[in-house]
């Protein structure tokens, strides 16, 4: 199960730095969302998934009888999931705002803040 979901983690991680790489903004903001759930399943693995192990401690003992599930992981990853789809949230709209004002998803075409000055009127030359 370990083996698995440790394989599984990199192949997420792969993909979502592949797609980072890439040139279009939107390519950028899918495997962002791809990293936050590969960081969200690396916590959880290193966590000792325990299947069907409650973390509670039965009444009477001071502590658990077997392998039990650690709960901080898990508080932690949704935490996690909360703050990466705010994150998202704000890269889609950062990324949707700057289409709309340079006509472009393109990452390359992007390199001044010239070119939008002069576009919006906004620039020194602007009266």
């Amino acid at each position: 199960m370990h083996l698995l979901l440790a394989i599984l983690v990199g192949i997420l991680y792969a993909c979502g730095l592949y797609l980072m790489m890439r040139r279009s903004m939107l390519k950028l903001v899918i495997g962002l969302g791809l990293l936050g759930h590969a960081a969200n399943l690396l916590i959880f693995t290193a966590g000792r998934v325990v299947p069907g192990a409650v973390p509670l401690i039965p009444e009477g003992m001071t502590t658990p009888s077997g392998p039990i599930a650690d709960p901080v992981p898990q508080a932690l990853i949704l935490t996690a999931i909360v703050i990466g789809f705010g994150v998202q949230a704000f890269a889609i709209l950062l990324v949707r705002r700057l289409a709309e004002r340079t006509r472009t998803d393109d990452v390359r075409e992007l390199t001044t803040t010239e070119q939008l000055e002069t576009q919006t009127g906004t620039g020194k030359g602007a009266s």
